[in-house]
């Protein structure tokens, strides 16, 4: 009898009960040392069973095994909404949160390779230049003296800074903070040892000099409320290096932050050239290679390069090295190199390298949880991910996916549906069982499961160009390609081929203008709802003010309206070092949020938090103010309809976080819009609304440019680009422009190959 149709109890995750966010009341029974898919479409609850109540739980307890001086300095978790939650086993999360990291991680620190490599080095590379620590970049023995193991210099922009054709007397300083009106800049109008009528391009270079550095003794007359004092004069450029780059700029406010940014500039190192080590560690070779030459391989060369070491000391380090790249090859990431920042890893990417970390884990027993892991592969791809969750399973583990790629679907032992909408229309299992079953059910899901891709078979034509010519960034080798205007463009091709550089950084360079849609934070706090984010709630405000006689801020439960026990919140948080935080419903607004002289305040019938709790759509019908509409119709375009106004956004998946975020660039004409696989998070039966959208776009007279791996997406393009022919340095070229129904002819493209499958001619 197998694993799935046994009674026994510890052989399944048994949770009854669940109520987390909108769940109603779920129990279900997950089957332990399986792959379980959890499918639905976007806010019907999958990641409030898998992640809020499961991987919580597992989490919390978990903690519960350690001392409490332990305790207090891990994450807390507090005790899912769920009658019982039983025979877990401990959780390992791997998420769609952007890898981050700093300047000085890189795909080598984070999959632990470099550590190896340096090893390698100090051991086999002639002449050593001693311990593996001398090999680290993060390490004072083997940092570059000049950039502090960064590669690269900061400095500020003077081209930005002084403006050659002005005076100081006229503004020649266009740094804000220490321009001529203020305290800091009175030194450099007021120093008698410059001409403030002179145009700065034509100091000699001695003033320049004293202008920038000052000169010993030199003393300056400052005006100010107390009266007017002499002190020291500090040149221009001593001056902005001491406040702003020989310090924490994370100490400074975002505005400020932003503002010294753009007048710096950033330049790969002189001295090690961007291999951040010092010479020493730069002159050991292994093979006529030194570790920088290494690093800046693909894994894909570094890999044939390692296999050659032999000698009996080097070859088992190089053999470890060689294992861990296999891993990162082996999921499609061979065209990365170890010298890759993380910050610049896409979410997928920093997705499959941590998932590589736990693949040489020897742990068995776990429970891996995965959030939507074929986020930004290609089709080609998908089967290399399918192989690295079914290895995890076969190691005596639970695999439970978020996911909604049919492909890694089909791989699943037990796939569990929840719906049967979004938001107060979900949160319940529609169907448990099979992939074949799911495939003949009749939910959204099994519906979508058997429908066919359609290619479009009049595609727009396009009403002119838009040109990118000569880019060479990255991996893109001198490439020329006119997108066309008027149409919706997808690009595509496998992992790595070049498509975000070519449309997220050549493109918006080339054209500026453009609206980007991409994949980074909307920026949200815990007191951010869809009312704020879109604007719509200072109008609401002000709308109560007027009927009720009243003040705007009274409407706020950020301001003077709110609850005096919570604080606006809703809710009382307690956590005190020796339990779990509670969160319980404040007991005087009884969670609304609102003072309740507030709530007697009404407009239709309707206190400020009967609107909250509107839906857009109920919304749509009660408000006339032609901007509120606007801006909900927006949501509805979107498809977000379903979501309340005063729904905190922090409860939002992925999926409707970048939906929000699209909702407030709509609306223009002739503009050129950019979306970064806009479907990530969206569910079969979502990416249809999203379809139309894109139409709806392209129909009000915009340019659409959509990098894109869904293949409904690519069909229902007018022209389609695709970059490849596979990634790193083996893509980097456009080797396909045209409508899609041409592009299933290209014999080179493993878009076409796959696109051929979808249509049923392959």
């Amino acid at each position: 009898m197998s694993q799935l149709t046994t009674g026994t109890h510890h052989q399944f995750i048994q949770v009854k009960g669940a109520r987390e966010n909108n769940l109603r009341d779920v129990t279900l029974r997950i089957p332990k040392g399986r792959l379980t898919v959890f499918t639905g479409v976007s806010g019907s609850g999958k990641s409030s069973v898998v992640f809020d109540t499961i991987a919580v739980e597992s989490q919390r307890q978990l903690n519960e095994t350690f001392t409490w001086f332990i305790r207090n300095r891990l994450p807390k978790y507090e005790r899912p909404h769920a009658e019982a939650i039983d025979d877990l086993s401990p959780a390992i999360v791997v998420d769609q949160r952007p890898v981050g990291g700093h300047s000085r991680s890189t795909v080598g620190t984070m999959t632990d390779v470099y550590s190896v490599i340096r090893v390698l080095f100090s051991r086999y590379g002639t002449p050593s230049a001693g311990p593996a620590t001398a090999y680290s970049f993060n390490d004072p023995s083997g940092m570059c003296p000049e950039c502090d193991g960064l590669g690269r210099t900061v400095r500020p922009d003077w081209d930005r800074i002084l403006d050659p054709e002005r005076s100081i007397a006229d503004g020649a300083i266009r740094f804000p903070p220490f321009a001529v009106a203020t305290w800091q800049g009175q030194a450099y109008l007021n120093t008698t040892e410059l001409d403030q009528q002179k145009p700065v391009g034509r100091f000699t270079a001695t003033e320049r000099e004293f202008l920038l550095r000052g000169r010993p003794g030199s003393k300056v007359a400052i005006s100010g409320s107390g009266g007017t004092w002499n002190t020291d004069y500090e040149g221009l450029a001593d001056r902005f290096e001491r406040l702003y780059l020989k310090r924490d700029l994370s100490a400074l406010s975002q505005k400020s932050r932003d503002l010294v940014q753009g007048f710096l500039t950033e330049d790969t190192c002189p001295v090690c050239h961007g291999a951040r080590l010092n010479a020493a560690a730069l002159a050991t070779r292994i093979g006529g290679l030194s570790i920088a030459d290494c690093t800046r391989m693909q894994v894909s060369d570094l890999i044939t390069v390692l296999r050659d070491i032999d000698d009996p000391v080097a070859g088992p380090i190089a053999g470890a090295a060689v294992a861990s790249l296999e891993r990162i090859e082996a999921i499609g990431l061979g065209y990365l190199s170890l010298d890759r920042e993380t910050v610049t890893l896409s979410g997928g990417e920093g997705q499959r390298l941590t998932t590589v970390r736990h693949l040489g884990s020897s742990l068995t027993g776990m429970t891996y949880i995965f959030d939507e892991p074929s986020v930004g592969l290609h089709p080609r791809d998908v089967g290399r991910l399918g192989d690295l969750l079914l290895r995890l399973r076969d190691k005596g583990n639970t695999v439970l996916v978020v996911e909604h790629d049919p492909d890694v679907i089909a791989l699943a032992d037990h796939v569990v549906d929840l719906g049967p909408g979004a938001g107060a229309a979900g949160g319940q299992v529609v169907f448990e069982g099979t992939p074949g079953e799911l495939a003949a059910a009749d939910t959204l899901t099994g519906r979508c499961l058997r429908r066919r891709t359609e290619l479009k078979e009049r595609p727009r034509q396009a009403t002119g160009g838009l040109w990118v010519k000569g880019a060479d960034l990255h991996n893109l080798r001198d490439v020329t390609v006119e997108f066309p205007t008027g149409v919706l463009t997808v690009v595509t091709g496998v992992a790595g081929s070049g498509k975000s550089t070519l449309v997220s950084q050549a493109f918006t360079a080339a054209h500026p203008d453009t609206v980007v849609v991409d994949q980074s934070s909307i920026g949200i706090s815990a007191r951010s709802t869809p009312a704020t984010y879109l604007g719509v709630m200072d109008t609401v405000r002000r709308l109560f003010a007027r009927e009720t006689g009243t003040e705007p801020g009274l409407f706020s439960f950020n301001s003077e309206g709110a609850c005096g026990t919570c604080q606006g919140r809703g809710v009382s948080y307690t956590d005190l070092a020796f339990m779990d935080p509670v969160t319980t419903t404040c007991p005087d607004c009884e969670g609304r949020r609102f003072k309740d002289e507030v709530l007697r305040l009404t407009v239709g019938g309707n206190s400020i938090v009967d609107i909250l709790e509107m839906t857009a759509d109920q919304a749509l019908e009660f408000f006339a103010d032609t901007g509120v509409r606007r801006r909900l119709r927006a949501l509805r375009d979107v498809g977000l309809t379903y979501l309340t106004l005063g729904q905190p956004l922090s409860t939002l998946s992925g999926g409707e976080r970048q939906r929000i975020k699209l909702a407030t660039r709509l609306h223009r004409t002739g503009a050129v819009y950019v979306l970064d696989e806009p479907t990530t998070g969206l569910h079969m039966s979502d990416v249809d609304g999203l379809l139309a959208l894109l139409d709806r776009l392209v129909d009000s007279g915009n340019t659409v440019l959509v990098v894109e791996h869904n293949l409904d997406v690519v069909a229902h393009a007018d022209w389609v680009i695709d970059l490849g022919p596979d990634g790193g340095k083996d893509g980097g070229q456009v080797i396909f422009e045209g409508p899609p129904r041409r592009l299933l002819d290209a014999e080179e493209s493993f878009t076409a190959e796959h696109l051929r499958r979808a249509v049923g001619t392959g």
